[in-house]
């Protein structure tokens, strides 16, 4: 009897042996040789870049930023300074100089930078966050001068014009109804602005607008999931919220990636700027959402939509992704080591696809920006399956974060 449960016992370790065999290296290996493949093919992502933005310079027309470039007609589109994205384009080449030291990179910086100055007066519109800090917020970050630090200041002023107390928020979008009052999830982006001067300059009313425009985002444009509506529509005169709707989402009642992604990205960054663990707590809910969402597939590239209807026959949105990553980035600063581990395990893996094809896009190709397959405004046709400039910016700071983990 007792060699019979020997036998059986000994047939049991074969089998569990075999089957951890069959199922091939563990995720903890696994993730551990990505990171590392990931870390040694570092400083050639920054130099494939680096090639990759020469060309975009030598297109660039003056005063004009890169928005996107097709692939089907190969023809760029450019902006002036007041579009949104206009900072990208200079915020990518500065940390590209960081990371590469190519000085025509910091020279094509300068240049850009003064014909971006004008955005200081801009007032009407709420994404001078994305705009100055991404530019001139980097500029001085990497070459602290006065010039940099007036023109963010008076910025900042000018985002504050657009701050109504009774709705408690900073308005996105105009509207020809003066009852309406439009704020998008977008726009938690922007405190960062606010924050960076109230530090700068110790005036207090630039913090106090930051965290009432996020209190207000954090009681309303959330649901009990965690996800985030796109836009709601207050009530100017009394602050009430009327609509709860999307504008570039599948519906109003989906979960746009890129929303998400900057819900993430947007609490983790007022956490750092004050400490008040309600934002932390917000942070890593998104992050639940997003991470265990059961649409997200398996290399961390989501589709333009968690709820989009055709999934998975559907666009993936890499901008969405690196804007992940980078946040991941961050808040694994602010958890416990467990958590930590998983965030960073998530980006690397995000990370990873990234900077590979068909994401990457190959030397010389894509117009010279650096990732494919982004999506800018599906419901509109807009920018569908396309680089994008800010996927790029938010890729090369998800990278130079990740170098700089443990610093």
């Amino acid at each position: 009897m007792q060699h019979k449960l020997l036998n059986v016992t000994a047939l049991l370790i074969i089998a569990a042996a075999l089957l951890l065999l069959s199922c091939g290296p563990g995720p903890e290996k696994e993730n551990k040789e990505i990171a590392e493949s990931l870390r040694q093919s570092l400083d050639q992502q920054f130099k494939d870049a680096a090639a990759q933005y020469h060309i975009i310079m030598d297109h660039l027309p003056p005063d004009k930023f890169p928005k996107t470039w097709s692939p089907e007609t190969g023809q760029y589109e450019f902006s002036n300074s007041s579009w949104w994205c206009s900072g990208f384009y200079p915020g990518t080449l500065v940390y590209l100089f960081e990371q590469t030291g190519d000085s025509t990179l910091l020279a094509e910086v300068r240049k850009r930078l003064n014909w971006m100055e004008i955005e200081q007066y801009n007032t009407h519109t709420h994404d001078l966050g994305f705009m100055m800090m991404s530019s001139f917020g980097n500029a001085y970050r990497v070459f602290p001068n006065s010039w940099y630090r007036d023109i963010l200041i008076t910025s900042a002023k000018s985002l504050m014009s657009r701050f109504d107390p009774t709705v408690g928020c900073i308005k996105s979008w105009d509207s020809q109804n003066p009852d309406d009052y439009l704020v998008i999830i977008d726009n938690m982006m922007n405190l960062e602005l606010l924050f960076w001067v109230a530090r700068e300059t110790g005036r207090q009313e630039f913090y106090d607008v930051a965290v009432t425009h996020a209190n207000t985002t954090l009681k309303n444009h959330f649901r009990k999931d965690n996800s985030s509506y796109h836009v709601l529509n207050y009530n100017a005169q009394t602050g009430e919220v009327k609509e709860k709707k999307t504008a570039q989402g599948a519906a109003d009642e989906s979960a746009w990636a890129r929303g998400q992604a900057w819900g993430l990205y947007g609490y983790t960054m007022t956490y750092r700027e004050t400490k008040d663990p309600a934002y932390l707590d917000q942070a890593r809910k998104i992050a639940r959402f997003i991470l265990r969402n059961p649409n997200l597939p398996e290399d961390k590239i989501p589709y333009w939509d968690f709820n989009a209807p055709d999934i998975p026959n559907t666009e993936r949105d890499a901008s969405a992704a690196a804007i992940i990553a980078s946040a991941l980035l961050e808040l694994c600063k602010y958890v416990d080591e467990a958590e930590s581990k998983e965030y960073i395990a998530n980006a690397e893996i995000i990370l990873n696809s990234l900077s590979h094809e068909p994401y990457k896009a190959a030397p010389g190709a894509n117009g010279g920006f650096i990732l494919q397959h982004c999506v800018g405004h599906k419901p509109n046709n807009s920018e569908v399956d396309v680089p994008l400039s800010y996927a790029d910016y938010y890729y090369i700071e998800a990278l130079t974060r990740f170098k700089n983990l443990g610093n």
